[in-house]
């Protein structure tokens, strides 16, 4: 096999195995080649991949060693992504009664979400997790885009059991917004005790269904390392259950009378 050929069959086996390590003589066996040119085609591939701001390649020592494909975005594709969202959230046709912006068109856009998932995944990325966990129904595609660079499955908290799961361990929780009391449940076999747990949500104002889902992890004795909201309301900040977050737009002001919304950065940034 050319060097040309190995290089590209070597970055699109890395980039679909996200995280996970590769040993070298993997890929000395698949194609054919010595230890040493391997070593210089990752080289090659490792600072093709910081150049364009899309990734690095983690080496790790031993004779257990090998190469770990680590995704990530660059300062300023992050930045543009996100000003580039928030331009078009506060389009005022998106307004909804109650203060809502509407997103469905936006976290139903394969390219969209795939680049919030990549910018979730780069901030988590040392945060060693073993699963993503969201709430049914519209965080759903935010969890798997994260998911897909962590290379981690994606568990999905309902708010009524499915017969096709089995036994569930469920929980009562206050909603923050409407302090109305909610029911959430998670299957017994979907989560192992002490996963160490990336929640994902698309929206938050005052945090209560993050807390739930807190609770409710608490019961498989899961550690939530991190959390990720897309957009959050900057107005229920005194009644805020839940502030160790991070989230990549903050709606500063929705006025429904002027029909005017500000969307600016959120707080991933600080």
């Amino acid at each position: 096999m050319k060097r040309s050929e190995r290089l590209i069959a070597m970055t699109h086996y890395l980039i679909e195995h996200p995280h996970q390590l590769v040993s070298l003589p993997y890929f000395t066996e698949s194609y054919q080649s010595a230890k040493s040119s391997i070593s210089e085609d990752l080289a090659i591939i490792s600072e093709r991949f910081q150049k364009e701001g899309i990734g690095r390649l983690q080496t790790v020592p031993g004779a257990a060693g090998g190469v770990k494909y680590i995704p990530y975005n660059s300062i300023e594709k992050s930045e543009a992504f996100i000003d580039e969202l928030a331009y078009q959230l506060q389009d005022s046709e998106r307004l909804l009664p109650g203060g809502y912006l509407f997103m469905s068109d936006l976290l139903g856009d394969p390219q969209t979400v795939r680049n919030i998932g990549r910018l979730f995944a780069t901030h988590f990325a040392e945060y060693d997790i073993d699963v993503v966990v969201t709430v049914a129904t519209k965080g759903i595609p935010l969890a798997y885009a994260v998911a897909a660079f962590l290379n981690v499955p994606v568990v999905i908290v309902r708010r009524d059991p499915k017969v096709t799961e089995g036994s569930t361990v469920s929980i009562n929780y206050v909603s923050g917004s409407s302090r109305k009391i909610q029911t959430m449940v998670l299957p017994k076999r979907s989560l192992k005790q002490g996963a160490n747990v990336c929640i994902i949500d698309d929206f938050m104002k005052a945090g209560g269904t993050i807390n739930g889902m807190r609770s409710l992890l608490n019961e498989f004795e899961a550690n939530v390392a991190c959390i990720g909201v897309l957009a959050e309301a900057e107005d229920e900040e005194e009644d805020r259950v839940v502030d160790d977050y991070v989230s990549l737009l903050q709606i500063n002001n929705v006025d429904i009378k002027n029909n005017k919304i500000e969307v600016h950065r959120g707080n991933i940034f600080f």
